[in-house]
């Protein structure tokens, strides 16, 4: 088995990226502290042609050398915006009717490998800070909840990891369709 050089991967260019359909997804950020964490998830949100990100509350908007550091260019490629409150995209997505779910441990969720998207429908996923999650103020405004089974004794994953774990998952369901 040969590794790839990069010229072998058959990269898109910047400006195929942004006229290529991308996936029914939007992720928010509700409050995410980490500059580290943020960078890698538009780099997975990048991997996995994620429409939307929207960045609320305190979550840090680029360009910002320390996003730069993990998203290698993906805020260029990503679409995304900046909003004060979490609860504003919340509300203007349910409007133009994406199904809004919060990515958190709670009661009545979810678990991910149950979650199956419907081909005709738009999505959005809600992703919250490294220590509190998603607020229940924002968990009460989704549709349900989308939880990550995990076994171990943390009961808990880095938010960029949840955020590529997911979002895999979805795309890769939803290719499946």
């Amino acid at each position: 088995m040969r590794k790839l050089e990069n010229f072998e991967l058959k990269r898109k260019s910047l400006d195929q990226y942004k006229k290529i359909e991308k996936i029914p997804l939007i992720i928010i950020l509700d409050n995410v502290r980490s500059l580290n964490n943020i960078g890698s998830i538009f780099r997975s949100s990048d991997a996995f042609l994620i429409e939307k990100i929207y960045l609320c509350g305190i979550t840090a908007s680029p360009p910002h050398r320390e996003i730069q550091k993990t998203a290698l260019g993906a805020t260029e490629s990503v679409s995304w915006e900046y909003s004060k409150e979490t609860v504003i995209p919340v509300k203007k997505l349910k409007e133009k009717g994406y199904k809004i779910y919060a990515i958190e441990q709670a009661e009545g969720s979810i678990s991910l490998q149950n979650f199956n998207p419907k081909k005709n429908n738009r999505y959005a996923f809600i992703f919250g800070n490294e220590v509190n999650g998603v607020s229940q103020k924002i968990v009460n405004l989704c549709k349900n909840v989308i939880e990550i089974p995990q076994e171990g004794t943390k009961h808990s994953l880095n938010i960029s990891v949840a955020v590529g774990v997911v979002v895999w998952d979805f795309y890769y369901k939803f290719k499946m369709l």
